[in-house]
This record gives C-alpha cells, sequence and structure tokens, in this order.
C-alpha cells in the first residue's frame, strides 16, 4: 500500500492520516490528530516537496480535504512541509505597481465580502486589527477597547483635537476617540461596504458632529497640516513598497508641526520584504490580500523619517497578534454553520485557512506587528512630547 505515497512521505513521523481517492489510508505517525484526504490523484506527486502554498490552494479548490482542528491542521502541515519542502528561498520581492484603481479593487476584494460575515467572528465594534492583552486573560472585546486606549494615549489625544484616522474601517477607532477623549475625527476608507456601516453606527451614537468618515484614497488627503494628530491602523500593508514614500509624505503633509502621527501595521521578517513561510505569504496574495506587501520595520521607519518626521518610540505586538487571530479563528470555528450560509464555500475555506495561518504565522516570528509613533518637529526642531512613557500607563 505505501507504493501510493512518494518514499520521502513513508520515513516521516507525525500525527498525520493520509488518505486517499480509492480508500487507502495511511498513517505517518502514532495516534494522528489531522487527516489530509487527497481527492486528486495528481497532488500526491506535490507531496515529495509539499509547500504551504500548495495545500491551501488544493484545499481552497477542492482537491482535498482537511479534518481535525483548524489549528492542528496548520500546525502538522507546517510540520510537514519542513520536513519535506523546500527551505526558503531568497527569491526577492515582486513589486506591484499600486495605483488608485488597482488599491480600491484590492480593498474591495477583501473587505466587501460581507459586514455580516465580519460580524460573526470579530468583537462588537468590529475592529479587524491586532487588539491589546494586557495580562493575557482578557476577552477578545476588552483587548479591544484597551487597544483603543493605547493607541489614543500614545497619541495624548486632547478634548477639541482634530484627529485623521487613515483607514478607519468600520469606525470604531474613531467613534472611540470621539466618545472618549472628547476629539474631532476625519476617517478614510476605500471599502464601500465598511464606510456604509461606519456612517450608520456614527448616526446612531449621535456623534456627526464630530465623526465625518468619507469614501477617500489616501493620496487625495489635504496637505495643509490641519490635523493635531494622525492614526493609520492596518491600512500601510496595502500601500506597496513602491508608494511607501509617497505615504509617508501625505502622513507628513496632513499634520501640524508639533503634531503626531501613529502608524500600526503588519511588517515583515526580512529587511528586504520577501515573504517566509514556505508559500503561505503567496496562498496569502493570492487568495486573500491581493497585492498586499509588508515592509521591515527598517524600510517603513526609513521612509518616516525621511519626510522630516521623527520616530519617537516604536513598540512590537507580534504575540498580541497571534492571540487576536486565535481568538477569531476560535469564534469562526463555532459558527461555520452560520458563515457558510453568508459567503461561498471556497471564501469560507480561505478565511478558514488564513485566520488560523496567521496566528500560527506571528506565533513563529514569520511576520511582525508594529507601532510606530513619530512627530512633525517644530520649526526650531523641537516638540512637546513627555520625556518619558508613564504618562501612558497611568
Amino acid at each position: 500500500m505505501l507504493a501510493h505515497l512518494p518514499p520521502a512521505l513513508q520515513n516521516l513521523h507525525l500525527p498525520l492520516r493520509l488518505k486517499l481517492w480509492d480508500g487507502h489510508e495511511f498513517d505517518l505517525g502514532p495516534t494522528p490528530k489531522v487527516t489530509i484526504v487527497v481527492k486528486d490523484p495528481l497532488l500526491v506527486s506535490g507531496f515529495s516537496h509539499p509547500s504551504l502554498g500548495l495545500l491551501g490552494s488544493a484545499f481552497v479548490e477542492g482537491r482535498l480535504e482537511l479534518e481535525g482542528s483548524i489549528t492542528e491542521v496548520v500546525r502538522v502541515c507546517d510540520q510537514l512541509t519542513k520536513a519535506l519542502g523546500d527551505e526558503e528561498g531568497d527569491n526577492l520581492p515582486v513589486r506591484t505597481e499600486h495605483d488608485k484603481e488597482t488599491d480600491a479593487a484590492s480593498i474591495s476584494y477583501h473587505y466587501d465580502l460581507s459586514n455580516a460575515f465580519y460580524q460573526l467572528w470579530l468583537d462588537k465594534e468590529m475592529v479587524y486589527s491586532c487588539a491589546y492583552f494586557k495580562t493575557g486573560n482578557e476577552t477578545l472585546e476588552q483587548a479591544q477597547q484597551d487597544k483603543f486606549h493605547h493607541l489614543c494615549r500614545k497619541l495624548r489625544l486632547q478634548p477639541g483635537e482634530y484627529l485623521l484616522d487613515v483607514g478607519c474601517g468600520w469606525g470604531g477607532l474613531a467613534r472611540f476617540a470621539a466618545r472618549e477623549y472628547g476629539v474631532k475625527v476625519f476617517g478614510i476608507t476605500l471599502s464601500q461596504e465598511q464606510l456604509s456601516l461606519a456612517q450608520e453606527r456614527v448616526r446612531a451614537e449621535a456623534l456627526e458632529s464630530q465623526v465625518e468618515l468619507q469614501l477617500l484614497d489616501y493620496r487625495d488627503l489635504p496637505q495643509d497640516g490641519r490635523f493635531d494628530k494622525v492614526v493609520s491602523v492596518g491600512m500601510f500593508e496595502h500601500v506597496g513598497h513602491a508608494n511607501l514614500e509617497l505615504y509617508a509624505k501625505c502622513l507628513f503633509g496632513a499634520v501640524k508641526e508639533g503634531g503626531l502621527v501613529m502608524n500600526h501595521g503588519i511588517t515583515a521578517k526580512h529587511t528586504d520584504g520577501r515573504p517566509v513561510g514556505r508559500g503561505a505569504g503567496d496562498f496569502i496574495d493570492r487568495y486573500v490580500f491581493p497585492n498586499g506587501e509588508l515592509p521591515h520595520l527598517s524600510m517603513i521607519t526609513a521612509h518616516i523619517s525621511e519626510t522630516g518626521l521623527e520616530v519617537v518610540d516604536v513598540e512590537s505586538l507580534r504575540l498580541h497578534y497571534a492571540k487576536t487571530l486565535d481568538h477569531w479563528s476560535a469564534r469562526l470555528e463555532k459558527k461555520l454553520d452560520v458563515a457558510a450560509a453568508m459567503v461561498p464555500e471556497q471564501a469560507l475555506r480561505i478565511w478558514r485557512l488564513y485566520l488560523a495561518g496567521c496566528a500560527y504565522a506571528f506565533s513563529q516570528g514569520w511576520i511582525n506587528l508594529h507601532q510606530i509613533l513619530a512627530v512633525k518637529p517644530l520649526p526650531d526642531g523641537s516638540h512637546t512630547l513627555p520625556l518619558t512613557r508613564e504618562d501612558i500607563y497611568r
């Protein structure tokens, strides 16, 4: 029976069972926790040197099925590809042209899937970015509220200030900052679905006088320094390496002298921004975030600095995002039947792998999450930030 399998598979000891299209089953180790059901005979040859991209694509396309906890599936498949797959290459990352039309289409593909679908597994405020866990035992809802506070405190928001929210999503942070810190907020997004619900929630909380949200590209932001503070959360991953300089200049032009800019987003492991994870990055680019490009921390801070902004604080929240994604994945897994009625089968397969896979990627250090705080100095080079971080944690 083992003749069905590539020789390399026959010497592994993994908690994995392979079930073939003809009914044959093979355990690659004792007490299998995960089963890969191979429905397409042409896939077998690929198991000689499997990648996470290959396995993920085959699952999305229905050429194989995955049985077991989705968290275990990701872990065991990574062990399989690590044992048999090619090591990470040193291919340079592909640079994508990011014009307004391309970016709008990419954002729509990802975020306009279904508001109801996102509501299934996000917190009640629909915060689609890394939460902040003070102890690790917080609920997702509490951790997202704490993230809002963490951002607002780093920005030293004061009542009456004017805050720009770049990539405002469903408006959770904009409404929170207006409600809890007394600021006026102008938020932008490229997702019509997000904007519609965000504006509905602004009206429901009677915050129209404080919060204005628009469908607007960051390249069209006013460059007259009208904003006291700027925050960008989970947005610059869509900008593209080629446009990072322009992105940083747009933030610089939007904020007044002495004002603060907070950039919160996912960063790459390698300084040249090439993907990691034995094909996992290729899977995300193909199925989840078309044209997304992750810069390394050094790359984005260099562009921020070159504009004239001064980077004053950097914090990694990598493990916070791993925990956030664990929450999202678990919440989706509990509601698969409901989700299946909302989105196409292929989309649900993509999202199951994406959430569990990204949780694993952050836990393994394949990607990171950094909050970068910068100040636009006054004409004499000074600023009014406190000498220490103590005020953030009071």
